[in-house]
């Protein structure tokens, strides 16, 4: 997996005991050398004075997860039953990670993962995690298998992945309307996810958004889909997020089928587009979101130029794509 690619991972523990701090390093190397995700500890970092809080503040900004490591100690300083003194760092990181999911559940609950190495228990977990009504990740072993689910959590790609539901023929046939986030995801570049979205007063629940997770985030954003020729049209919302951090900006929505252009929209605060397309027929459905200013290389190619303007990243969300 290129560098440009890997999903960010930062690791928070707690220094428990040697042999808990030399579990962890073993587990972030092997995700980082062995797995290819660009993954982050503070051990690798001990080569200069810092500050240690603005590192740590800085990294789990930019991180697209965060893998929290249970442990006895860990759970004390991060439930506030240790002494303040305790364990400074891990209270730290524990706080900001507990305001994150104040700010917004739905997201920070699939980008903080709870990780139970071997020896651990999952009642070492964060009560603020909720170890025993969301998912957690035993890791039996460091191997490919051993971290499977915690990979499949990070890349979006689980090893069963539902099939395509066929047409019931005990009755009338009926248009199928299928999420487009739901089909396969053959690629997406870093920031492009699943979550729902708020685009000019109107919320939709099952959207595809570029969302760069810093400010210093730069380029486009594009998913594509399998369609595999089973779908006809197309229909989405696009337009600028409302809660984005630059609501001024201007964005533009390009859909290529197939390797051809189909259509290009430019979209701003109060003026979304809707997308109305016919893909009868078409295998590949790429959906690119940019600011006016990028330059992008010639339709299908994934290359892209990038030429920021206004200083941000482009925050734009297509509200409910669906197949027909």
């Amino acid at each position: 997996m290129p560098d440009r690619a890997a999903p960010r991972v930062f690791v928070t523990y707690s220094h428990d005991t040697p042999e808990h701090k030399e579990l962890v390093h073993s587990f972030a190397s092997f995700l980082r050398s062995g797995i290819g995700l660009d993954v982050h500890l503070d051990a690798w970092y001990d080569n200069t004075r810092r500050d240690w809080s603005l590192w740590a503040t800085e990294n789990l900004e930019k991180a697209d997860f965060i893998l929290v490591i249970a442990s006895p100690d860990y759970k004390r300083r991060a439930d506030g039953t240790a002494m303040s003194h305790e364990g400074r760092g891990a209270q730290f990181e524990a706080a900001i990670l507990r305001d994150y999911l104040t700010r917004n559940l739905r997201r920070e609950t699939e980008r903080v993962l709870p990780v139970v190495l071997p020896g651990r228990s999952v009642d070492e977990i964060p009560v603020f995690l909720n170890a025993h009504s969301t998912t957690r990740y035993h890791v039996a072993e460091f191997t490919e298998a051993g971290v499977a689910d915690l990979v499949a959590a990070i890349t979006g790609q689980g090893r069963y992945p539902m099939p395509r539901r066929g047409t019931w023929l005990g009755g009338a046939r009926e248009e199928r309307h299928v999420p487009a986030g739901d089909l396969p995801w053959v690629c997406a570049s870093k920031g492009v996810r699943r979550e729902p979205a708020s685009i000019d007063g109107r919320d939709y629940e099952q959207s595809i958004v570029l969302r760069p997770s810093s400010p210093s985030a730069t380029g486009p954003g594009f998913v594509e889909l399998d369609l595999g020729g089973n779908y006809r049209r197309f229909t989405t919302v696009a337009g600028v997020l409302d809660d984005a951090a630059d609501p001024f900006q201007v964005g533009r929505v390009r859909v290529v089928l197939d390797g051809t252009p189909r259509s290009e929209h430019d979209v701003s605060a109060g003026k979304p587009a809707a997308i109305d397309l016919d893909v009868t027929g078409a295998r590949l459905l790429r959906l690119e979101m940019t600011r006016p200013g990028v330059a992008a290389s010639p339709f299908g190619s994934a290359a892209v130029v990038v030429t920021r303007r206004g200083g941000r990243p482009p925050e734009l969300g297509l509200g409910d794509p669906m197949m027909t």
